[in-house]
């Protein structure tokens, strides 16, 4: 009745289809999630758009001078005048760290062309 080759062909189409159908199914799973972060993101981008609007509203300089106006007792808010402004010289100095010294260090070795990333200081 049936050869062997045709039970392995057989055997072979079903396998065949079995694995086109997995392939299909994973493929529209994979689809689904990809429409569903598509939405995600386009709702993240609205609620931006949003509170991109919200904060130019709140921070209209009418608003913010009528607000300065109301709590002006409370905040006791002024404007700048010209003497405030420090120079260079009188702003203290700035105390060293030891990330200063690590970055001069790694700075004189890029420098002298040995190569930072090892540790041997072997150059290239």
């Amino acid at each position: 009745m049936f050869r062997t080759t045709d039970i392995v062909l057989i055997a072979a189409m079903v396998a065949a289809a079995g694995f086109t159908y997995m392939t299909k199914h994973g493929a529209e799973a994979e689809l689904s999630k990809l429409r569903r972060l598509q939405s995600d993101i386009r709702l993240e981008e609205e609620a931006i758009d949003v509170l991109k609007a919200d904060w130019s509203l709140l921070t209209q300089p009418s608003r913010l001078q009528r607000l300065a106006e109301i709590y002006h007792s409370e905040l006791q808010l002024a404007p700048v005048e010209s003497h405030q402004f420090a120079d260079i010289s009188e702003l203290p100095e700035r105390p060293l760290e030891i990330e200063d010294f690590l970055n001069d260090e790694l700075d004189g070795i890029v420098d002298s062309g040995i190569d930072a990333t090892t540790t041997s200081g072997v150059s290239e």
